[in-house]
């Protein structure tokens, strides 16, 4: 079992009538709300937050790409990953991960993860995306391209990792006379690859057909996760082999605090500053960027997704987030792994507006009272 601490990195100063004048955090939302010596100080708060995951002992840090937006200000997550290759010692850095349908060309994400590899000493984990829907207007990017786009892409930075260049590569997209990266990455022969998806059946057959890691993306409903991993056993099944639980991540927001009370008296004004305002308009599937079998089985889930939420009671059926005492956490925690068979924990451990000093001790609370004993635990019960 392997615990990992994701980040964000949101924007915590919408206004409080957000909700009523602007239809999204995403794309459309005028970046002069962002203010650059605030956004400086959020941006070294976050990094702290991870140097210090790795000083807890937390297997792994990550951290994403999102473009334009006000939920993620984090459009360059390779940036953040570089520091925190040489700022942490002994944890996985894992970028979950770059969308390669806009790196132009994609041999640029192979280089620069190859760099964060060496600097590392070979603690990369690769996350390699197709892009939220969003951002396909945020680049004016055709969606009805982008599953192929992803696919040459992502062929084209396996080559570039394990075929000796220089090399030539004619695709519909790309064509490049010479691919011949240097640096190459440290771990061969190459870093751990990890795919995000939500639903899509398109992206679980490709995961489980190559053999890769599948990570849930959050906000959802229990239910639609378990049907996701579920769905992902029985590909691992039709390609010959069983799922090896390290295959499978759930990322969820975690609040610890002393007692049950107290954490849902500290945390839930930052929950709904995230659930109310972040969230908005991070659903958006241009036409073609879902396949028609699977739109189907994404839009039922929608119907629960975590923007519908009102309540706390609401959380909490829908497991969309663990909040409360060490006790509470680790034992619902335990619950949900032991039901959903996955072998990572991404943990979202500052969400929204939650202040540096109550996002630090969210992390060490959970490091020191859930942790260990949840992961001796499950490295029992997902072995057994």
């Amino acid at each position: 079992m392997k615990f990992f601490a994701f980040h964000l990195m949101p924007w915590d100063r919408l206004p409080d009538d957000f909700s009523e004048k602007y239809d999204t955090a995403w794309t459309w939302l005028p970046n002069e709300m962002f203010d650059p010596e605030h956004g400086g100080e959020l941006y070294n708060n976050y990094l702290d937050q991870l140097v210090l995951a790795d000083q807890l002992g937390f297997d792994g840090v990550c951290v994403n790409e999102h473009h334009q937006n006000a939920y993620g200000t984090m459009p360059s997550p390779n940036l953040m990953a570089s520091i925190l290759a040489r700022q942490t010692k002994n944890c996985r850095i894992a970028v979950v991960g770059n969308a390669i349908p806009f790196y132009d060309p994609p041999t640029r994400c192979a280089e620069e993860f190859s760099m964060i590899d060496c600097i590392s000493g070979g603690r990369l984990i690769a996350g390699l995306v197709v892009g939220g829907g969003p951002e396909y207007y945020s680049f004016s990017k055709n969606p009805t391209f982008a599953r192929e786009m992803y696919r040459e892409a992502f062929d084209l930075i396996m080559r570039a990792w394990t075929e000796p260049g220089p090399f030539e590569h004619y695709g519909k997209h790309w064509k490049l006379k010479y691919v011949n990266p240097w640096p190459r990455p440290i771990q061969q022969p190459h870093p751990p690859i990890w795919i995000p998806g939500a639903g899509s059946r398109e992206t679980i057959q490709f995961v489980a057909q190559r053999r890769f890691a599948y990570m849930g993306i959050p906000y959802f409903h229990m239910d639609f996760f378990q049907r996701n991993f579920d769905m992902f056993r029985d590909e691992c099944e039709k390609c010959d082999y069983t799922t090896d639980p390290e295959q499978l991540g759930w990322l969820l927001p975690i609040y610890c605090a002393e007692t049950d009370e107290q954490a849902w008296a500290e945390y839930e004004p930052h929950l709904w500053y995230f659930v109310k305002k972040l969230l908005k308009g991070l659903v958006v599937f241009p036409p073609g960027y879902t396949s028609a079998r699977s739109i189907a089985g994404i839009q039922k889930g929608l119907q629960q997704f975590m923007s519908t939420c009102e309540t706390r009671e609401d959380i909490e059926a829908g497991g969309y987030a663990i909040v409360g005492s060490p006790d509470t956490v680790r034992q619902k925690l335990s619950e949900r792994i032991k039901k959903l068979g996955v072998g990572n924990l991404l943990g979202l451990f500052q969400l929204g507006t939650l202040p540096h000093d109550m996002t630090c001790k969210n992390m060490k609370l959970f490091a020191e009272k859930v942790m260990p004993g949840l992961r001796e635990e499950m490295n029992v019960a997902l072995t057994s």
